[in-house]
């Protein structure tokens, strides 16, 4: 009698997933939510006491209606906001700019000075709604927008609280919206989480971002492991600097992918915040547990979203955003159905943000912490991929730190590598997509496609030239003090605000400081 063909099943990072799980080769960890190292969660009560915060990523066209989106989802029963921008605005080019033609207001909203800045938060209580932003290489100029705008308004710095993401070494790896070389890219980084620590209290001055890297293509130990490496990067950046590592610990938080495998991404998170906790603690001598906890937010998997049978989506999105609330999110966004075709409509935004509330109020995941723990195999596949991640780490470690590693290629080429063999298992159908390799319809209907005004670069000019024509002789010379701290050593986030504050538009600011930073160009 011929034997069973051997079924060697594995997970996206190449571990081995078995029939029926049996009890992990160490038993699971006793510790309870709110306790080191968190791997069961970073708070005792959890959801039961806060549910996570539904932030959904919006920003298309012009601050006007970007605004009107913004009002629209706390409408709906949004907690949060998080601001999307256009690629001008993440490269440091003014709407005007002719490398910006055909670009602006495409990907998000176009903002190009303090002006803008105040129309897009016309209306919001920037004292008791927190915002994120999608903003890296220009991170500093958009968080001294968001003050100046508020300090206008009477609101104090010290009392807004939000996120800049801020990470720029994963624009490196993974998203090419970096300006300046590495060097002064983590200068600034460095300027604007001291900055904060100092003089913005509840704002999160850093997000240190997994999410494009799985979008590249890692896996899910890789996200991890180059997550936390660029992580390491900048504690071991503010230390030199002089900063307390508790002090920027509590104020850091994570951004991190929920992909399709459900329990893999429940063990990633969990795996995830056990390793931080280490480094934390073992690294950098950080002692204050809310320093140690790793917080993140979790955005379902733009990658995974499918042009054909969009309504597809709507599914996907809602077993993603399940593993993220299983695997103790702090707050989420749901992709779209719509978003492999163009960005969403309002009706598509109100179905994503319909399945978080779903998810905190008719599921029950949210009475439970850590739900999962225990489950031999998800305690089995958490040990997996803390391994995994940490022999990742090491090899990071030994090429010198995250920075080194990218500019060696290291990290480049590991997730080129996995997303080569992602690539082919869909073409040899041994991964199936429903709807497009497997199960597919010959015909499919279509669905309303948000479209965004083309004038809306000449209109954003005709601002620019105006607020040129009115601001005087008080932009020059902040930008010229600009200048000046840039040669030399000093925080950047002070000449900034006083930039923006004199009405400079970002073009300028980014402009000013590049004639001493230069521009990166990557290898050949």
């Amino acid at each position: 009698m011929s034997q069973a063909p051997k079924d060697t099943r594995q997970s996206t990072s190449g571990i081995p997933i078995p029939l029926a799980a049996q009890p992990p080769a160490r038993p699971p960890e006793l510790s309870k939510p709110g306790e080191f190292p968190f791997t069961r969660g970073i708070h005792p009560g959890m959801y039961r006491a806060r549910l996570w915060t539904m932030r959904q990523y919006s920003g298309f066209g012009s601050a006007e209606e970007t605004n009107r989106r913004f009002r629209f989802l706390l409408e709906k029963g949004q907690t949060g906001l998080s601001c999307a921008f256009d690629l001008p605005t993440q490269m440091g080019l003014d709407a005007d700019d002719p490398m910006a033609e055909g670009e602006v207001g495409k990907v998000g909203v176009s903002v190009c000075s303090v002006e803008d800045m105040r129309v897009l938060l016309e209306g919001i209580p920037m004292d008791r709604v927190s915002l994120s932003m999608t903003i890296n290489a220009t991170a500093g100029i958009l968080l001294a927008m968001v003050a100046v705008a508020s300090e206008e308004r009477g609101i104090a710095a010290e009392k807004l609280s939000g996120t800049v993401q801020n990470d720029v070494l994963k624009e490196y790896i993974a998203r090419g919206t970096y300006i300046y070389p590495p060097v002064p890219s983590l200068r600034l980084a460095t300027d604007i989480i001291e900055h904060c620590v100092t003089s913005m209290p509840r704002w999160n001055p850093i997000s240190i971002s997994g999410y494009h890297i799985r979008e590249a293509g890692s896996t899910a130990a890789q996200e991890i492991a180059f997550t936390l490496a660029n992580g390491a990067e900048y504690m071991t950046h503010c230390v030199k600097r002089g900063l307390d590592p508790n002090a920027v610990g509590r104020q850091i938080s994570f951004f991190f992918n929920a992909h399709n495998n459900l329990l893999e991404e429940v063990a990633k998170f969990r795996a995830a915040r056990r390793l931080w906790a280490g480094l934390m603690k073992d690294r950098f001598g950080a002692d204050d547990p809310r320093a140690q906890a790793l917080r993140f937010h979790a955005q379902t998997a733009g990658s995974t979203l499918t042009a054909r049978e969009p309504e597809n989506n709507v599914t996907r999105v809602a077993l993603q955003a399940m593993a993220a609330v299983l695997g103790g999110c702090q707050s989420l966004h749901t992709n779209s159905r719509d978003e492999a075709l163009s960005l969403p409509t309002e009706d598509s935004v109100r179905i994503a943000l319909r399945t978080q509330q779903i998810l905190a109020h008719e599921t029950g995941v949210a009475e439970v912490a850590d739900p999962l723990g225990g489950s031999w195999f998800v305690e089995s596949m958490t040990d997996a991929l803390e391994r995994s991640s940490r022999e990742i780490l090491a090899r990071v470690d030994a090429a010198g730190g995250a920075v080194a590693a990218i500019q060696a290629g290291l990290v480049q080429r590991e997730i080129e590598k996995a997303a080569y063999e992602a690539q082919l298992a869909l073409e040899r159908k041994e991964a199936v997509v429903v709807g497009v390799n497997a199960y597919a319809e010959e015909a499919e209907a279509g669905i309303p496609r948000l479209r965004i005004d083309p004038k809306i670069r000449a209109r954003q000019a005709k601002k620019l030239a105006a607020l040129r024509k009115r601001r005087g002789a008080g932009a020059n010379g902040a930008l010229r003090v600009l200048r000046e701290v840039a040669r030399g050593s000093g925080n950047l986030m002070e000449p900034i605000a006083a930039a923006v504050r004199a009405r400079a538009t970002l073009g300028e600011i980014c402009g000013a400081m590049g004639e001493t930073f230069g521009k990166y160009r990557p290898p050949k």
